[in-house]
């Protein structure tokens, strides 16, 4: 029985180092501790929101930009329909850029 006991014992021990390894991993003392400081969660969590509005802003205009060169280009082929519909948006444009403010 002594011997059921003493492995039983070893292998509790073996699990619990396990898991407390896997708790170091995962920085869960450091999640636990933005817990208990909220303003410096709700300090990180606005800094994250800004950096990720600013990842989309840039990310929107690096893909419009290629997404308008590409149309111009397919413009310059003067393909009927796509060329009537570049002349199309091209018109709104000029006709909303007139109605701004100066």
């Amino acid at each position: 029985m002594a011997e059921v006991n003493d492995k039983l014992l070893a292998t509790l021990i073996k699990k619990l180092s396990e898991l407390t390894e896997s708790m170091e991993k995962a920085n869960v003392a450091e999640y636990i501790e933005l817990f208990r400081r909220p303003r410096r969660l709700l300090y990180l969590n606005f800094l994250a929101g800004i950096v990720r509005g600013f990842g989309i802003a840039v990310g929107f205009t690096a893909v419009g930009a290629i997404f308008l060169y590409l149309l111009g280009r397919v413009a310059a082929l003067n393909l009927p329909v796509i060329g009537h519909f570049v002349a199309e948006v091209a018109r709104i444009v000029e006709l909303e850029l007139r109605h701004l403010p100066r």
